[in-house]
């Protein structure tokens, strides 16, 4: 663990840790509150999906906080230090993002009346297909938990001497507590007061950059100077690291990813109580998300400014960009007695919502996916205590992973590149799905073992042979650098940039061969690749085995993309547009409403049979 070598820098104090712990304690005080009202968490359908009485404020801000994670919050601003604002583009992807997940995805989703997204695709294709998304998404789920609880929890105790084990251990176990007491209700609660948090650490760190720096035109001013204003870069060349088309398009692909298909956000969609407060949600974490990723880049934009002239990193004050934040919270705003718990308190807020959505989605997948489908008449109120006992089980063992995450070395930075390349296959296998219905069970399968093949391919060569992007440059003539600087830590860079872009900065003691310049696509390409991969080689297999004829299939099942995308075209062009699903027919003589709920089994699971293939 890195030593601050800067003599000035405040300790963590007394009202700090009150500070820190009052945040814990609303946040179990919310667990407790929801696990003693209303239904008391008795059945599944309250503990997964709240009732489905939950309206679009909240949900929004819960989706906010399900993936603006701690490492997001540490790392957003030490990639604008470094890199400059080109990052900033990826705002112009949630727009795109947010129509794709709201009025394609979501629809389908929510009119179905699941509990587990991977429910849809046992219903589109067959069991396996199911075992294939629940399956990759517990792996990376559990292993992003892990990294959550872990890495910030280094960088914060390197910084202001909290003892790192017990950082991991205090949020580790509270998220688990208020997830198991209080269900899917203090998820979303917590969530919105933890999102609250974060805003306030922010905030204090952009007002007390801009009044000690005498206004933020002075911050930008000093940015310009040293290089980080960058806007310009418009090539095609998917190999370098960030442009405004990789970002916007890039980045889309990335985010349809968490918002449209992942299990932890459409749980949040399905508690809403209509299918247009769900879709509002959306919208409300949208402009959330724009608000939060301009404040952090402005974070970055401060720090920079302060430091223009005295690097810490390069001066061996701290030992990796992500420590930035903190380091200038404990050594510019830690007179304030409270201030640097407070920003504790935010980055661990932003540990805490991720954490608790994920072990809520965990352990809604594996009670619909797996026990539910061994143990078919499961009692509704022996299913919620399972439920209860799910979640506590995910989140003791997102604990032990954390530990064993800090003993893998580089092992774990290969684990934490696989994140951002498993959700591309997945996004691919519900858009195979929903969007081309001439897809079958075969094609599903067989393309999407091709694009987790090809996503691993990549990733593994990217790890092996990891590109070099060029850091703009750093000044240390206005410090005093120290030789006394341990530079033994964890860098938390390769983790955002599966979320916000910051790759760790790669010695390359050799020239790479030849076969590296396979691997030099730039990350935001990586979840494109792997959509494309599933969709092509999945309708190739689909068509090689006996294509499915889209008048059989169930038109609930199917997202008319081009016809919402073109929905002024005249009704005679409607059977094109539908590409021959039956849209407008009624399903059956026994269910005459094409939008009706799909049959259910006597303990309120979607009907399906047991045929494996």
């Amino acid at each position: 663990m890195a030593e601050i070598s800067d003599p000035d820098i405040a300790s963590f104090s007394i009202v700090d840790y009150v500070v820190f712990s009052l945040v814990l304690a609303v946040s179990i005080g919310i667990g407790l509150y929801h696990a003693l009202t209303g239904g008391k968490q008795k059945t599944t359908q309250e503990i997964f999906v709240a009732d489905r009485k939950m309206n679009s404020i909240p949900v929004g801000f819960s989706l906010l906080a399900s993936w603006i994670s701690a490492i997001a919050l540490l790392g957003t601003p030490a990639e604008c230090y470094s890199y400059g604002t080109m990052f900033w583009y990826i705002c112009g992807s949630y727009i795109f993002m947010t129509l794709i997940s709201a009025h394609l995805f979501i629809p389908t989703f929510y009119q179905l009346g699941i509990t587990s997204v991977y429910q849809y695709l046992e219903m589109r294709f067959s069991v396996a297909v199911r075992l294939i998304g629940s399956i990759a998404f517990i792996l990376y789920m559990v292993m992003y938990m892990a990294v959550v609880l872990y890495a910030p929890s280094l960088a914060i105790s390197a910084v202001t001497g909290l003892d790192l084990w017990g950082a991991v251990l205090t949020v580790g176990l509270v998220c688990t507590l208020y997830t198991t007491l209080g269900g899917m209700k203090a998820v979303i609660w917590t969530d919105v007061f933890q999102t609250c948090v974060m805003f306030a650490g922010i905030l204090a760190v952009i007002i007390h950059g801009s009044i000690e720096l005498k206004g933020f035109g002075n911050v930008w001013k000093i940015n310009e100077q040293g290089g980080r204003i960058e806007f310009d870069v418009f090539s095609v060349d998917p190999t370098i690291r960030h442009t405004v088309w990789g970002l916007i398009i890039g980045g889309t692909f990335t985010w349809v990813g968490n918002y449209g298909c992942n299990q932890a956000s459409v749980q949040r969609y399905l508690s809403c109580n209509s299918l247009k407060q769900a879709q509002l949600s959306l919208y409300v974490n949208m402009i959330l998300l724009y608000i939060v990723l301009s404040l952090l880049m402005m974070c970055g934009l401060v720090i920079y400014a302060l430091y223009a002239n005295c690097d810490p990193v390069t001066a061996g004050y701290i030992s990796s960009p992500d420590q930035l934040m903190p380091f200038y919270v404990m050594k510019e705003l830690g007179f304030v007695m409270g201030l640097p718990g407070l920003f504790v308190a935010a980055t661990f807020s932003g540990a805490l919502s991720t954490v608790s959505s994920g072990l809520n989605a965990l352990a809604a997948v594996t009670m619909e996916d797996v026990i539910r489908r061994v143990f078919k008449n499961v009692a509704e109120h022996k299913a919620a205590i399972i439920s209860r006992i799910l979640a506590c089980v995910y989140g003791l063992i997102a604990i032990g992973f954390a530990y064993l995450a800090s003993q893998l070395g580089p092992v774990l930075q290969v684990a934490i590149s696989l994140l951002g390349l498993i959700g591309g296959p997945l996004t691919g296998l519900f858009s195979l799905g929903l969007f081309f219905p001439w897809a079958n069970k075969w094609g599903a399968i067989l393309g999407s073992l091709c694009g987790f093949t090809v996503s691993l391919w990549i990733g593994f060569g990217a790890f092996v042979y990891p590109p070099v992007p060029t850091k703009l440059p750093l000044r240390t003539d206005g410090c005093l650098i120290s030789n006394d600087t341990n530079t033994e830590s964890y860098s938390i860079e390769t983790a955002t940039s599966f979320l916000l872009g910051a790759t760790t900065e790669a010695t390359v003691p050799e020239p790479y061969p030849k076969i590296a310049e396979l691997y030099s696509l730039s990350y935001m390409w990586y979840s494109l690749v792997g959509i494309v991969v599933v969709i092509v080689f999945g309708l190739l297999f689909s068509f090689l085995t006996g294509a499915t004829n889209p008048r059989d299939l169930d038109p609930r099942l199917v997202c008319p993309v081009i016809a919402k995308v073109f929905c002024c075209c005249p009704g005679r062009c409607r059977s094109i547009k539908y590409c021959g699903v039956l849209h407008d027919r009624s399903l059956s003589e026994k269910n005459p409403d094409p939008y009706g709920q799909i049959p259910t089994s006597e303990n309120g699971t979607v009907a399906a049979d047991d045929t494996f293939l």
